[in-house]
């Protein structure tokens, strides 16, 4: 200000006049640039931490239906095992019916039919034996098809997360609404389905 009272301002000055009177457009256009900007940073530094994980667990899930299906997969062997066995059991049941039938003495056919009488009890255990692996093998077989339809799940949920990621890099970047509208709905779609797949639907 000089001595007679006329004052100059300077760019300075006149920002800040301006920002006081509520004239500051641009400086509320920074200010809602930044908000939208730290927004959108903090929203996809959650969505990148929780499709993380989410990954993690479709990675596990993955790996636990590989391994159930590698554990049905042993059950199936042993229970073709126990089959075997029992088939063998009736080729030897048959065997001695038509050696009693064709038999003239008694004591032979007493003989044989003690032997038929033994593998039918043979065959009756080795059946049931056979039943109760097979029903494991479906269980396994179940089991894993359930982690596999968990898995899809948290896959579904990783790509849904990562469409949202690169909705907010659009949303950076073009400043449009509709755009961040889309991120946030992308977002919600993911943690939708990474639900879904930790409560097993």
């Amino acid at each position: 200000m000089s001595g007679s009272g006329f004052h100059v301002h300077g760019p300075h000055d006149h920002a800040l006049e301006h920002a006081t009177h509520g004239g500051g457009h641009g400086t509320n256009g920074d200010d809602a640039s930044a908000s939208m900007t730290n927004q959108i940073a903090m929203f996809t530094a959650i969505i990148a931490t929780v499709g993380a994980l989410f990954g993690y667990m479709g990675g596990a899930t993955q790996a636990d239906a590989g391994l159930f299906k590698n554990n049905a997969a042993i059950k199936k062997t042993e229970a073709s095992n126990k089959w075997n066995y029992f088939q063998s059991k009736s080729t030897k049941q048959s065997l001695a019916e038509m050696s009693r039938d064709l038999s003239t003495k008694d004591d032979d056919k007493a003989k044989y039919q003690a032997k038929i009488d033994r593998y039918e009890k043979e065959k009756t255990e080795i059946k049931a034996d056979a039943d109760k692996v097979e029903a494991e093998v479906q269980e396994w077989e179940h089991k894993s098809d359930a982690q596999m339809h968990q898995h899809h799940r948290w896959a579904q949920s990783t790509t849904v997360l990562q469409v949202c990621i690169a909705l907010a890099a659009i949303a950076l970047l073009t400043r449009k609404k509709w755009v961040e509208y889309a991120m946030f709905t992308a977002g919600a779609i993911g943690l939708v389905v990474g639900i879904s797949a930790a409560l097993h639907f």
